[in-house]
Parts: C-alpha cells; structure tokens; sequence
C-alpha cells in the first residue's frame, strides 16, 4: 500500500544519515528505522554472524508491513544483500552500488579511495562494483576500525578523532586519489574531520545516493502529507538520542524493541 512505510537498518547512529536523506527527498513517505545499538558495531564481526544479525533486524521491520528495506549498513549491504534479496518478497536497496555510482561519476583520475570497516573492505564489495563500472579505476581500500566507536561515543569533531584519521588516510592520500567512498554511513558524521584531513579529495557520502535509488524503486508513493518517522533500537541511550536529535534536526521518539532471534 502506499501509505506502508520504508523500512531502514544499520547497526547504530550511522543509518540516520540516510533516513534523513529520504526524509528530504520522499517528505510524504512514511519512515521506520532500526539501530541495533545493542549488538554495535557489525564490522568486526564473522561473515555468518553479518548475514544472521541482517536477517533478524529485515524479519524485524517486516512486522511493521514495509513496502520496501534500505540495507543502510556498509557492512550488512557487503555480506548480506543478496540473500536478503532472496529471501523477502519486498524489494531491499542497498549501499554499496548507489555509493559506487557517484564514485566512479565524479572521479576525474580513476584514481578511488574507499575506507570502511574491516568485514567492508575484506568483501572487496566496493572494489567489484567500482571496476564494474569502469574496469580501468584503479581502487585502493583501508579498513579504519575505530572510527565507530569514536562516533558511537559522540567525539564527531575532536582532536583525537582527527589524529586517528591522519594516520588512517596517509597511505591512500599518497596513492593520489581524488575521490573517497565513506564506506560506512557512519562516516559522513565526521565528514568535518574527513574534509581537514583530505584537502582537495571528493568525500563521497552515499546517502543521498541512495535516496534517489529508492525514490526509483518504490513500488509505491504515498503522496499524502508528511509521513511519519520512527526510530527503533535494541538498546535506548541518551547518546543514541542526543546523535539522533542532531542528525535529522528535529525532536524524535525512539523506542527500544526486542528482536526476534529464532
């Protein structure tokens, strides 16, 4: 039905990036997001344990009647995709793919940076889909593991958050590179940070990319007044709240919900 709502998961804050993005460009779609702030982060995790969580939390937003899920996880867009794809009737719109596009479109060199968390990056996700795209990019990936939990803790623009992203970024800043994917909807929230570190470079944030996806692939579009938003966690903390008042620039219920694990 058009007035059923878009589903939307991540494994924390990070995801609101792009539920704000959908709430800019689908202002009349009815919003449902998940953080699974209980079980944070996904990208140190095993491939199998990845493919279980994003099932779980898919089932999770499925009880809600979505028409559609946006995987807003790197990680779970990387391991996962395809089987949820499989397995639920809805259609499911990914990260990795949207962010590859807008890589590849504003890369002048073909000379790509990629980072993410470590699960990201062994994928070699954004590596296939970008040489897909133009085999003659030359990609070079970095895996920068504690940029979540440093943004999970709040410290989005904080010396120590830039000192960790210098010694991260050295190596593919000396690659040449003159675009970087922020594998990982987290990073956009550091993007501050990013842009001090990287000079010139083109940050690429896929949430607005992934916006446009799915305002493509909506089975249907509620054309009503402004849609709902809901904001759903496994575990409710006041930073989890604090984040989120930040992102979407407006006041936000969240309620915490059990997930079903059988």
């Amino acid at each position: 039905m058009p007035e059923s709502p878009i589903g939307i998961f991540d494994s924390g804050v990070g995801g609101l990036t792009v539920l704000k993005a959908l709430r800019e460009l689908l202002p009349g779609e009815n919003l449902i997001y998940f953080g699974d702030t209980a079980r944070v982060p996904y990208g140190t995790k095993s491939h199998k344990t990845i493919i279980k969580y994003s099932i779980q939390n898919t089932k999770l937003l499925e009880r809600f009647r979505v028409k559609m899920v946006v995987v807003a996880c790197n990680t779970s867009s990387a391991h996962a995709l395809d089987i949820l794809k499989e397995e639920f009737p809805f259609p499911i719109v990914g990260v990795v793919e949207p962010g590859a596009k807008e890589a590849v479109k504003n890369s002048k060199s073909g000379r790509i940076g990629v980072i993410g968390t470590e699960a990201t990056v062994k994928s070699e996700a954004y590596r296939k889909a970008i040489v897909s795209l133009d085999p003659f990019c030359q990609v070079y990936q970095k895996a920068c593991p504690l940029f979540v939990p440093l943004i999970e803790e709040g410290w989005l623009d904080d010396e120590i958050t830039e000192m960790v992203a210098k010694r991260y970024l050295g190596e593919l800043l000396s690659k040449e590179i003159d675009t970087l994917v922020l594998g990982c909807t987290h990073y956009p929230l550091i993007k501050k940070v990013l842009s001090r570190v990287c000079g010139g470079v083109k940050l690429v944030d896929s949430a607005e990319a992934v916006a446009r996806e799915v305002e493509k692939l909506l089975p249907s579009k509620n054309r009503g007044n402004r849609g709902t938003v809901r904001i759903l966690v496994s575990d409710k903390t006041e930073r989890f709240e604090r984040i989120a008042r930040m992102i979407m620039g407006e006041e936000v219920e969240i309620e915490e919900v059990e997930i079903d694990k059988e």
